[in-house]
């Protein structure tokens, strides 16, 4: 099985993260998303890992080279613009060949391992596919799932104004008949047919699956990360961090409260920082009260008292009391 990870999109809803860098080399907990999306990747089985890039495409290609070239066999394919998941997913097509695909979004993070997926992907029978998913209170924000009383999918809704179900698509999908899944996406994409947002969406290619007669399934996910919006962004950072992060760094003449992330060469003075806070490598604290933020690589920070926070690459952030959302080489100063 091949993994398939869409990474192309703008990401505007992470302006002014997205401005000077891909949405997948986004940082949470001290690594970029798609960093994250892979470290979980490598305890599966999968080892042949195909990329859809496309904004700042070279900064993706570049950031994975470099860091997982020697643990997968990778493929970078281009998608020229930008048109909705389904036409992401349809670019892989020519590098797939035919064989069973996991779809992993570059924007989502799992308390599951893809291992895990795997494995309950596996216990399925004679299907040509299965979607994860889990129960939500607000389904209409959400692609769902209908099920029978076998479990067999027997519909698929992008963000129904009146759902029949309260089963959300989580973001992974393992496909068998990845040659059925690309045809339908062929007849969208040739036909014209787009759906909710006027793209061409995955879950419309799905549901002309079932609707031709073939078995898809779901599975349970416990919990996913969706890193899309800067608010949320700042939640997953907190999730992992308390599932992952330090809590034993303790910068001499500063307080540190668990959990937090700090690089080693981070520097942090006459501070307190903590819970819930990432500082990336070459970050400088001075004089400052940090929680629940991310602030990042070569920023500057001091006299200032800030929280729920995104401080981009090379800012700075001087005498601030309040919550912000800056991007890469800003400055801000009261």
């Amino acid at each position: 099985m091949k993994a398939v990870i869409p990474a192309a999109g703008q990401g505007t809803r992470l302006y002014p993260q997205t401005y000077t860098k891909p949405k997948p080399l986004v940082c949470i907990a001290g690594k970029p998303l798609l960093g994250h999306i892979l470290d979980n990747l490598v305890e599966s089985r999968i080892d042949d890992v195909i990329i859809i890039v496309g904004v700042m495409r070279d900064m993706v290609v570049d950031y994975v080279e470099e860091n997982y070239s020697d643990l997968f066999t990778l493929s970078f394919v281009d998608q020229k613009q930008t048109e909705g998941l389904g036409h992401s997913v349809y670019q892989a097509r020519p590098v797939v060949d035919d064989e069973p695909i996991c779809i992993l979004l570059g924007d989502m993070l799992f308390d599951n391992t893809y291992e895990s997926f795997l494995q309950a992907h596996e216990r399925i029978e004679d299907c040509a596919g299965t979607v994860g998913v889990k129960q939500v209170d607000n389904p209409t924000s959400y692609g769902i799932v209908t099920l029978d009383e076998e479990g067999q999918i027997v519909d698929l809704v992008e963000k129904p104004t009146d759902p029949d179900s309260d089963l959300a698509i989580s973001g992974v999908y393992c496909i068998e008949d990845s040659a059925a899944l690309f045809e339908e996406l062929a007849f969208l994409i040739e036909s014209d047919i787009r759906g909710t947002g006027g793209e061409y969406q995955l879950t419309d290619a799905l549901s002309r699956m079932v609707d031709s007669g073939l078995n898809l399934r779901t599975f349970e996910v416990n919990d996913w990360y969706d890193c899309g919006r800067p608010e949320t962004l700042l939640k997953a950072n907190q999730l992992l961090l308390r599932r992952n992060g330090t809590d034993d760094t303790e910068p001499e003449s500063s307080v540190v409260i668990p959990p937090v992330d700090i690089a080693d060469d981070a520097d942090v003075v006459h501070s307190v920082v903590g819970p819930d806070v990432s500082i990336d490598a070459g970050a400088k604290i001075v004089d400052s009260r940090i929680k629940c933020s991310i602030i990042g690589e070569e920023s500057s920070v001091r006299e200032t008292n800030i929280a729920d926070s995104i401080v981009g690459d090379h800012s700075e952030v001087s005498g601030v009391s309040n919550s912000l959302n800056i991007g890469d080489w800003s400055e801000v100063e009261l």
